[in-house]
C-alpha cells in the first residue's frame, strides 16, 4: 500500500475516487449517509483545500484509491457550524479554545470496506496527524458507531466529551500527542 500526502489543491485531481471511498465507508451502517452527503463532502473539498494547514493522505493500491484522510488546522474564533457547537458545549468555552485551536482537526477518515481490518485506516490516522503542531490533534465522532470509538481508543486518543448515551450526539477525541488529554474528564 502507498501513502501519499498531499497538502493543498493537488488533492482535487482525485475527486472522483474520494467520492467513491466516501459513499462506500459512510452509506452503510452505522452512518446510513445518502449519495448526497457523499456528493457534499467533494463539493466542500475545494474550499477546504485552502483552509491553514490542510493535509490529505491517501491510500493507494496501485492506481486504485483505497483509503484517505483529510486535516486542517482549527482556527479561532471556534466554528460555530456543523457539530461544532456540540463540541464546544461539551468542553465549554477555556477548553474548546485552549485545546482545540491550533491543532490539527481530522475531518475525515474512510477506508473502503475491502481494505477495512488492515491497518490502513491506522496508518492513514498516524499519516494525516505526524506534523500535527506540538503534537496537538483532534476530532469528533458520533456515538452511534461504537466501532469508531472503539478504534480510536484502540490508537491511542482519549475521549475528552461525554455526551448522554442515549445515541445521538458528538463525542470530542484528543490525539495521543495531544498535551490535554491527561486533563479530559473521565466518564462517570
Amino acid at each position: 500500500m502507498d501513502m501519499r500526502v498531499i497538502k493543498g489543491a493537488g488533492l482535487l485531481d482525485h475527486t472522483a475516487a474520494l467520492r467513491s471511498v466516501y459513499a462506500e465507508a459512510f452509506c452503510a451502517p452505522p452512518w446510513d449517509e445518502d449519495e448526497e452527503k457523499a456528493v457534499e463532502f467533494v463539493g466542500r473539498l475545494s474550499a477546504n483545500v485552502d483552509r491553514p494547514g490542510f493535509t490529505a493522505v491517501l491510500a493507494l493500491d496501485g492506481s486504485e484509491v483505497v483509503g484517505f484522510a483529510t486535516a486542517w488546522t482549527t482556527l479561532a474564533p471556534f466554528p460555530t457550524d456543523r457539530c461544532y457547537p456540540q463540541a464546544a458545549a461539551g468542553l465549554g468555552p477555556e477548553r474548546t479554545v485552549e485545546w482545540l485551536c491550533g491543532s490539527r482537526e481530522i475531518d475525515e477518515l474512510a477506508v473502503r470496506p475491502g481494505a477495512r481490518g488492515t491497518g490502513l485506516a491506522s496508518e492513514l490516522l498516524r499519516a494525516v496527524t505526524a506534523d500535527a503542531p506540538d503534537g496537538r490533534s483532534w476530532l469528533l465522532t458520533s456515538v452511534r458507531s461504537g466501532r469508531a470509538m472503539s478504534f480510536y481508543r484502540r490508537q491511542g486518543w482519549t475521549q475528552a466529551t461525554h455526551p448522554s448515551p442515549d445515541g445521538k450526539g458528538i463525542v470530542v477525541f484528543l490525539g495521543p500527542q495531544h498535551p490535554a488529554r491527561h486533563l479530559a474528564p473521565q466518564p462517570i
